[in-house]
């Protein structure tokens, strides 16, 4: 049984870089359907479950100081590739197609929560604020999210099943729907010129070296600067029932990170790789303190979950005939909301290769908004739980 706060953070990341190479190396299908951060908090949660570690004054303090660092450091090194200038390319509607999106999700857990709210543990508002901001940008804004509002660890099991389950449903639905895209557009009489015009002034991706030394180096102390830097400016900030000192932290790390995406230090390879290894720590340090005894409501969490997409669907339905909005932009913009960067790609491609870079960047504008609409969303999930 482990009681030491070194040997405790050792195996975390021993265990999450098992993952890691398991999900790089074991053929992707596998892991289309359990992503490998899921896999890693049910693995984690489950030795936690069987006693591997004790909650002593060693290990507690070792959680709170590496998650308290990692995470405003995570924030700011996965929003560096998400560059406003390259966004704004995407044309006025495509980007009012994407915030529909986000809009709509946002109402689908307003309506059932307030639906619902009954039936779950009172702070489980706190849970569906993470969620929302999952299905708003991904999964660093979800951590985001936990770590502003203190998410209990347990909740977060709940959160990463309805998010996989939910989600890879949603995605084989999409997928589904791309063959009809023509009667849609007919139904919906929109003009789908403006995609191919939109895909045409698209820039290619800004080249990026390989990732070095001197790379790593430069990001890594340009990440743990910005939380040391966010966590003390957080504390000068006034405070409110809300907005505490971790809501502060995220949220300037989050307007740093998008400062500087607009800086060289962007151009440096390496910034993605860094923040997806950090937030791989965070998810196995939350894991650490979740147990399966408390584990019972999962099912009302996945079917809360389908609720919201349910909601989101009809809508969007609904904004498409008003708008005269094709498929294409209203899967994608769903897709990049909820799935993110990893899958808004590939929904993409199955219409055209050619507008692979519309969805990656719909989906990096999720990154940006995640953070924020998740916690606004938050805010009336709390009101509606009083």
């Amino acid at each position: 049984m482990i009681a030491s706060g070194g040997v405790y953070l050792v195996v975390l990341a021993a265990i999450a870089g098992c993952v890691m190479f398991l999900e790089r190396k074991i053929h992707k299908k596998i892991f289309q359907y359990l992503p490998g951060i899921v896999l890693l908090y049910f693995l984690v949660m489950m030795l936690a479950s069987l006693g591997l570690w004790q909650k002593t004054e060693s290990i507690d303090a070792a959680y709170h100081a590496l998650k308290s660092y990692l995470l405003p450091a995570m924030i700011f090194l996965m929003l560096l590739g998400a560059d406003i200038r390259q966004i704004v390319k995407l044309g006025f509607k495509m980007l009012s197609t994407f915030f529909l999106a986000s809009l709509s999700i946002g109402l689908g857990f307003i309506f059932v929560f307030a639906a619902l709210h009954a039936y779950f543990e009172a702070e489980a508002w706190k849970a569906f604020a993470a969620l929302c901001g999952s299905w708003m940008g991904g999964t660093g804004n979800m951590v985001a999210i936990q770590g502003a509002l203190k998410v209990p660890d347990e909740m977060m099991g709940y959160v990463l099943l309805a998010d996989s389950v939910n989600y890879a449903v949603w995605v084989m639905a999409l997928l589904a729907l791309v063959p009809f895209a023509k009667h849609f557009n007919l139904w919906s009489k929109a003009d789908t010129s403006a995609i191919d015009a939109v895909s045409k002034k698209l820039l290619e991706c800004s080249y990026k070296e390989n990732m070095t030394m001197l790379s790593v180096f430069i990001l890594l102390s340009a990440g743990f600067l910005v939380s040391v830097a966010a966590q003390s400016g957080a504390l000068l900030l006034p405070k409110t029932s809300f907005l505490d000192t971790s809501v502060w932290t995220v949220i300037i790390a989050t307007l740093l990170g998008i400062v500087f995406a607009m800086t060289p230090l962007a151009k440096l390879a390496g910034s993605l790789e860094i923040g997806n290894v950090m937030l791989y720590l965070i998810v196995a340090l939350v894991a650490s303190r979740a147990d399966f005894s408390a584990f019972s409501q999962a099912p009302l969490y996945v079917f809360a979950g389908f609720a919201v997409i349910a909601v989101h669907a009809v809508l969007m339905a609904v904004f498409a005939k008003i708008f005269r909005l094709d498929l294409f932009s209203v899967g994608v913009a769903s897709l990049a909301n909820i799935g993110g960067v990893a899958s808004a790609p590939i929904l993409a491609s199955a219409y055209s290769r050619a507008l692979i870079p519309v969805g990656v960047l719909m989906a990096m504008t999720g990154y940006i908004i995640g953070t924020f609409g998740g916690l606004a969303v938050g805010k009336i999930l709390q009101m509606l739980s009083v």
